[in-house]
Parts: structure tokens; C-alpha cells; sequence
């Protein structure tokens, strides 16, 4: 289960969380890829850009039904993902998930 988010390093190791659930997805996978325009092989070195990670809980959270497996697969609260948005780089209270 990630941890909740109390702080950046939590916030990293939720988002990290849900990038291997993603990746380990065949369906989530490749539409992660094209929305984001990442080609897979250059996964590990996006993840090192600012913004990548708050990109991945972007992903998830504009997915209800996404968010709602990952955090049944997990165990996380889906607001922890929320929350750990927040404390990303490019996060704010601004944030909305749509559905």
C-alpha cells in the first residue's frame, strides 16, 4: 500500500506506486504512452523530469475507473493520490480529477 502523502518523498513513492501499476497494465500502458507522448523505453529517464511524477497521478486521477483499481489493488485511500498530486512539483489546490 503507498503511504499516504505527508511529505514530497511520500508523495514520490505514491506516484512511483502507480507508474508500476501502470506499466505493469496492458491496457494502461499504451494509452499512458500516447497520452503522454513517452515512448516506453524512455520511461526511467522521463521520470527524472520535473513534472513526471505529478503527470502519472494526473493520468490516474482523470480515469475514475483507474484510480478506483489502483487503490483496490493497493489498498490506497484514492484521496491519498490527490493529495499526494498536491505535493508534486506543478501541483496545487487548483487540481480537479474528472471523470
Amino acid at each position: 500500500m503507498p503511504p499516504a502523502a505527508h511529505s514530497s518523498e511520500e508523495a514520490e513513492a505514491t506516484a512511483i506506486s502507480a507508474l508500476g501499476f501502470i506499466a505493469g497494465d496492458a491496457e494502461l500502458l499504451p494509452r499512458f504512452l500516447a497520452i503522454t507522448g513517452i515512448e516506453a523505453a524512455s520511461i526511467r529517464e522521463a521520470a527524472r523530469e520535473p513534472g513526471f511524477l505529478a503527470g502519472v497521478l494526473d493520468f490516474l486521477l482523470a480515469h475514475e475507473p483507474s484510480l478506483m483499481r489502483f487503490a483496490a489493488e493497493t489498498g490506497a485511500d484514492p484521496a491519498s493520490l490527490t493529495q499526494a498530486r498536491r505535493m508534486l512539483a506543478n501541483g496545487d489546490d487548483r487540481f480537479e480529477a474528472s471523470t
